[in-house]
């Protein structure tokens, strides 16, 4: 008799397409706190900061967009927290 895995793992394993870093792939594209318009696309509408890993940004660029993000709250260009869900 057929006796399949107790945990129900199988050999369908989920290959998902490596994510480019927008930045490295368009030169022009700059990372400013001045454009909240280009910051608000890596940030939740809940004010939180979206990782690379979602957002498919390279190390070097998403510790500068970090870092404007932060430049754009201190200044009220962003939100620190997003609008209440009540």
């Amino acid at each position: 008799m057929y006796q399949r895995n107790q945990r129900g793992g199988g050999k369908s394993r989920f290959y998902q397409r490596r994510k480019i870093c927008r930045f490295c792939v368009d030169k022009d594209l700059d990372i400013d706190y001045k454009t909240p318009k280009a910051l608000r696309q890596f940030i939740t509408e809940r004010g939180k900061i979206i990782p690379r890993r979602i957002t498919g940004t390279c190390a070097k660029h998403q510790r500068k967009l970090t870092v404007a993000i932060k430049q754009a709250r201190q200044i009220a260009l962003l939100p620190f927290v997003g609008k209440p869900m009540y």
